[in-house]
């Protein structure tokens, strides 16, 4: 009796912050219900954080580098440095121990932040994805940086393919003003380094929403869209197995009681909800003028504001806007966006 083939088996690499690991966890679950073996990559570190973890595929762990991840490097350039050569190895072990198994890998799909993944791909001789996480419009504008078809700093409005006429501030800031994030400018830009290697670039955008532009890119890259990359169940006619409720895996400790009883009593459309995600750090004047503005606006607020960053909160915000709002630490984004009162 012949034996049915066995499953392709990817292996999916997220950069280990909260906003790329959601989106590929979502995209490694669609893989899964095609039928195809999918194994998570993250960092020994960010491993032990995680609150949640899906059952529908294992999780292995790489090294890059760092005891205490991201944080404990004493600068971003340094972490990205040395991730890529103690990755680099031990991505490669990692590779070779399934390939051992009964499931050697066939493909990586791996996130663009992390470009040197594709020499140890090309190394085994796998099939090679790179994946974006942000939309087809930031892509073009940093693929023509990259291009140098864009002037840094930007002084005059640019015209690209697929886009409207920009100004200097309708840029990401990196691009418009890169004094403000030293290093990561070149870190975003880099992400094309070697863009024309790759055997497919997956973007997390639909057709429909930016059609033009990404028209325009599928000529120059093998690129598809594969978006919107969110939980099955916050999208209309999806079914999902009733075992798959987990809306992403979590950095940080959500109190969901907490936010979602309190949400269940708000109104149908009207919180404002605040988040800068697992790593933006906003300055106490930053933090005052925000503060402010959302005391001033009047309306009901979930603010979430990490641990580290609570002591820039100015004194007795939480107490005197108790009757509007809520600050947690954390929460999950899916369960709160999804959610009526917004």
């Amino acid at each position: 009796m012949e034996q049915s083939p066995r499953p392709a088996h990817c292996l999916v690499f997220p950069y280990p912050m909260q906003g790329h690991i959601n989106p590929m966890h979502q995209f490694s679950k669609t893989l899964v219900s095609k039928g195809i073996k999918v194994t998570l990559v993250t960092t020994k570190f960010l491993s032990k954080s995680f609150q949640q973890l899906s059952g529908s595929m294992p999780v292995e762990t790489i090294s890059d580098g760092f005891e205490g991840g991201y944080a404990s490097a004493e600068s971003l350039e340094a972490y990205f440095s040395k991730f890529k050569k103690i990755g680099s190895e031990t991505l490669t072990k990692l590779i070779e121990k399934l390939n051992a198994t009964g499931f050697p890998v066939d493909c990586i799909v791996y996130d663009a932040m992390m470009t040197w993944v594709l020499d140890v791909v090309k190394s085994f001789g796998l099939v090679s994805a790179i994946f974006f996480t942000q939309s087809c419009a930031v892509d073009n504008i940093y693929y023509h940086v990259k291009k140098g078809l864009i002037n840094v700093p930007v002084e005059n409005r640019v015209s690209l393919p697929g886009l409207s006429v920009l100004e200097p501030l309708d840029m990401p800031s990196f691009v418009h003003n890169p004094g403000l994030y030293p290093g990561l400018l070149d870190i975003m830009v880099n992400q094309f380094s070697d863009i024309d290697k790759v055997d497919w670039v997956l973007c997390n955008t639909f057709y429909k929403l930016e059609e033009e532009v990404i028209e325009w890119m599928s000529k120059q890259l093998r690129l598809r869209a594969i978006g919107p990359t969110i939980p099955r169940n916050c999208l209309n006619n999806q079914k999902t197995r009733e075992d798959d409720t987990d809306n992403g895996l979590q950095m940080f400790k959500p109190n969901t009681d907490a936010y979602m009883n309190w949400l269940n009593e708000q109104q149908d459309h009207s919180v404002i909800y605040v988040s800068f995600g697992s790593l933006a750090e906003l300055n106490a004047e930053q933090m005052q003028e925000l503060a402010y503005g959302i005391k001033q606006s009047g309306k009901h607020f979930l603010w979430v504001v990490r641990a580290s960053e609570e002591g820039k909160l100015p004194k007795g915000f939480v107490e005197e806007t108790s009757a509007k709002g809520i600050v947690v630490q954390w929460c999950s984004q899916m369960e709160v966006l999804a959610h009526k009162a917004l």
